[in-house]
């Protein structure tokens, strides 16, 4: 049996259970539940730099946001009130829309 150790979607337990395949789970405490979410962050976001096509990169954006949403709400917010910092910080130093490339800063 293969042993995988690692955060899965709510509803993978019952697409496997309709396999009839047996297996084993656990309910996460809070810190290791966010030191999952890092980690599965950065299988998707490696899953994302890894897309070949249009397509495949939006569904790994998706997994991507799925689990901002996540972690967003352990750190006792809402998504949207993370869309309001995000906001902020673009009002106050930009976003990445103009596709600016820093090369080199004189030193004082």
């Amino acid at each position: 049996m293969p042993v995988y150790n690692k955060l899965v979607r709510d509803r993978i337990p019952e697409v496997i259970e309709s396999t009839g395949k047996k297996f084993s789970t656990r309910i996460l405490a809070n810190q290791e539940y966010i030191t999952e979410l890092k980690n599965k962050s950065f299988e998707e976001l490696e899953e994302y730099v890894q897309a070949e096509n249009d397509k495949d990169a939006i569904e790994e954006l998706a997994d991507l946001l799925e689990i901002i949403h996540a972690l967003a709400e352990c750190h006792g917010a809402t998504i949207e009130t993370v869309e309001v910092v995000r906001q902020l910080k673009a009002e106050k130093r930009g976003g990445f829309k103009e596709k600016i490339f820093l090369i080199e800063v004189e030193d004082e």
